[in-house]
């Protein structure tokens, strides 16, 4: 309980005013009375108010959703994240997709800002957009529709590779929605909202979500890791650089996909009980890398190159030839990706103890010529090919961003 003032300090009274004030403004405006109060009290912050001030901070927080390019590519990924595939309704036009765009457009940059959409049912799940991104791709279907002069010669299914089991309920579609956020409550109320707004134009072809260690828990710009505890990521370019810009956003496609990009999403299932039988030594000859600090086997550090010309006391190479390392990295430095992967874990069937997975999202300018050759050789020789199989595939076109007064996809539609 408060004391009663002596001096020049607070009243009961002042206090209650004080804190009645404080409530009417709201949480964040209480937070701010009370440390005022404290810096002039002197009195220290509780532990409990530092750590409300933080977990505000991470709800509070906001990506733009206007600019040359989408978010969600380059943005710094989310904790969570959901990819839906939607197919086109018959007679779906072009007229009809600039409405959709147009409605789309609106309602997700309101969500991003942390306002309700235009007619949101549940406003008060909107309020906290905690890095919200809303991130939209166009399948082969819909970009034929638009009557666009020309598509990306590389946006059609993938070339078929042995190692593929896939399922049409994780494959293709006509337009994407991904989504990602710091709150999984933000991304389904997202999700649901802008799907009340796509419904009158395409039914949910599938729908995937992920996850990755929540906000917080690890420090930004930290490698994710996958279910098999492997950093995934190392290699990617630096997001705002020179090289990020070349590897994602160059390309000589068509006129309206400048400032934009190409997307692969696989979804690549992981036999973890499989891998439970594989001793860390040939877990670590598989991948090439070791599992804990992710640096090449002939390395000390995540970063370090590899040396895949370094070979052991018997002569034999450091790096196996068939390891996911050296197969996955090519000599021609324009065969090159940006991944940005969630996992996803859905319940065991039977006597397995989990089914769990690797959402495998590629960004790149020219899917024929930067992932296609990669996955050849994933596909010819990788001995993670074992442990994992691709049950689903799609590939999108990732249009530009824009301004405040256009919408995504304005250069096609």
């Amino acid at each position: 309980m408060a004391r009663e003032s002596a001096g020049g300090g607070f009243s009961r009274r002042q206090l209650l005013i004080g804190g009645a004030a404080a409530a009417g403004a709201g949480a964040a405006t209480a937070l701010g009375a009370e440390a005022a109060w404290r810096a002039a009290t002197g009195v220290e912050a509780s532990s409990a108010t530092v750590e409300a001030a933080s977990a505000t901070a991470v709800g509070d927080a906001v990506v733009p959703f206007h600019g040359e390019h989408q978010a969600g590519i380059e943005t710094p990924p989310q904790a969570h994240a959901l990819f839906i595939a939607l197919d086109l309704l018959e007679g779906i036009d072009a007229a009809a997709l600039r409405r959709m765009m147009r409605i789309l457009s609106d309602d997700a940059a309101r969500l991003t800002r942390g306002e309700p959409a235009l007619a949101d049912s549940e406003p008060e799940l909107a309020l906290v957009p905690a890095r919200l991104t809303a991130t939209f791709g166009f399948g082969p279907a819909l970009v034929a529709r638009a009557g666009a002069a020309a598509a990306p010669a590389w946006l059609r299914p993938l070339p078929a590779f042995s190692i593929d089991r896939l399922q049409p309920a994780w494959s293709d579609g006509d337009l994407l929605i991904q989504l990602g956020a710091d709150d999984p409550v933000t991304v389904a109320h997202a999700a649901r909202m802008l799907l009340k707004d796509a419904r009158a134009f395409g039914t949910v072809r599938w729908s995937q979500r992920g996850f990755r260690r929540a906000a917080g828990t690890e420090a930004s710009g930290t490698t994710m890791r996958n279910l098999f505890g492997q950093l995934d990521g190392t290699a990617n370019p630096a997001p705002g650089s020179a090289d990020f810009a070349e590897v994602v956003w160059g390309g000589d496609g068509p006129r309206w996909l400048d400032g934009g990009t190409g997307m692969v999403l696989r979804r690549i299932a992981m036999d973890l009980d499989g891998w439970d039988r594989v001793d860390r030594p040939g877990r670590e000859f598989a991948v090439g890398r070791r599992l804990d600090t992710g640096a090449p086997l002939t390395g000390e550090a995540e970063h370090d190159e590899p040396d895949f010309e370094a070979v052991s006391k018997l002569g034999f190479p450091v790096i196996s030839e068939v390891s996911h390392l050296r197969r996955s990295r090519s000599d021609d430095p324009r065969e090159r990706i940006f991944r940005r992967g969630y996992n996803y874990d859905d319940a065991p069937v039977g006597a397995s103890v989990s089914d769990g997975g690797l959402l495998f999202a590629a960004y790149q300018a020219d899917v024929d010529r930067q992932f296609v050759p990669i996955q050849r050789r994933l596909d010819e020789a990788d001995l993670l090919n074992q442990w994992t199989t691709p049950i689903g595939s799609a590939v999108f076109a990732i249009p530009p961003g824009c301004d405040e007064a256009g919408y995504l996809g304005e250069t096609l539609v």
